[in-house]
């Protein structure tokens, strides 16, 4: 009896004690825990999607995900697309900010649609960030960093992030590669960032305006770049809505290289845009008055540099 006693007494202690936390200590790391959490789930709420969507499939015996569920294009609690979606597209996606249709094919966005009032183009809250990286909302995968790596074009912004400085969320979110094209760095920057600092002038002096812009995309590729085969567009359209009255529409088409030409030379009617790109913008804009607005172009009643 006496060396089974002994026997158990030195089974124990060959264990190593537990270390025992005050419950205090213990709830204080759990709310700092919960408080990193909430912060990183904010500004990446894709992301944070997907691990709960993931977290949940494994509680329910199903089979884990490996792309966030592609979201439906919809307005609620946003103001992108309630004129009409411009066309279709492999995904569609509504954020803060702007609203993209993603071609897979070409690698980048047919269109992307945005509202900017005045309160939005004269707020600077925050400084450009340059995270540039893929989009997790892409269901078959956005463009990389690769595929620009050494290509000899810029990762040009459609929806410019100087547009979307009047909060973090929407400058981050405007460095998603599905918001890239390939542009000639002479064109990028310089005649397109001069179009993008005028239609930000324009969102000031008329208060309220629409931006759509894309590239003009071939039905087959010509050229393009990277691993993806990122299409390389000849030309860029943009296209700016005024909505204080008298409302005007005005659009742009710009070949995909530098120009010292004044941008009026590249102004034409949105219905140019729309035989050229096959979109069709703002469908529900009652149609006798977007057939008005979408057919003129009076160059000379938009406020310029």
């Amino acid at each position: 009896m006496a060396k089974r006693k002994s026997s158990r007494k030195s089974s124990r202690k060959r264990k190593s004690p537990a270390i025992k936390l005050p419950l205090s200590v213990m709830v204080v790391l759990i709310i700092i825990a919960a408080i990193i959490i909430g912060v990183w789930a904010y500004f990446h709420p894709a992301e944070a999607r997907m691990y709960v969507d993931n977290i949940i499939a494994q509680i329910q015996g199903k089979p884990v995900p490996t792309q966030p569920a592609q979201p439906l294009p919809t307005t609620e609690g946003s103001d992108n697309l309630i004129y009409g979606i411009p066309g279709l597209a492999d995904c569609i996606i509504d954020r803060e900010g702007y609203a993209l249709g993603y071609s897979d094919y070409h690698e980048q966005a047919r269109w992307v649609i945005y509202r900017m009032t005045y309160e939005e183009a004269t707020t600077k809250a925050v400084a450009r960030n340059d995270n540039f990286r893929e989009d997790p909302q892409i269901k078959n995968g956005s463009a990389t960093l690769d595929d620009y790596y050494k290509s000899g074009y810029d990762r040009g912004h459609l929806a410019p992030s100087a547009d979307m400085v009047f909060s973090f969320k929407t400058m981050d979110e405007s460095f998603y590669m599905s918001n890239m094209s390939p542009q000639a760095p002479d064109f990028n920057r310089g005649i397109w960032k001069d179009l993008e600092a005028q239609v930000r002038s324009f969102a000031i002096t008329e208060k309220d305006i629409y931006v759509v812009t894309g590239p003009i995309l071939p039905q087959t590729k010509k050229k393009a770049i990277g691993p993806n085969k990122v299409t390389v567009p000849d030309r860029y359209y943009k296209i700016v809505w005024d909505r204080t009255p008298p409302e005007k529409m005005i659009g742009f088409i710009l070949p995909n290289a530098g120009s010292t030409q004044s941008l009026q030379s590249f102004t034409v009617t949105v219905d140019k845009v729309e035989a050229e790109t096959g979109l069709d913008f703002f469908s529900e804009i009652p149609q006798p008055q977007q057939e008005q607005l979408e057919s003129t172009l009076t160059v000379d009643a938009w406020k310029w540099q």
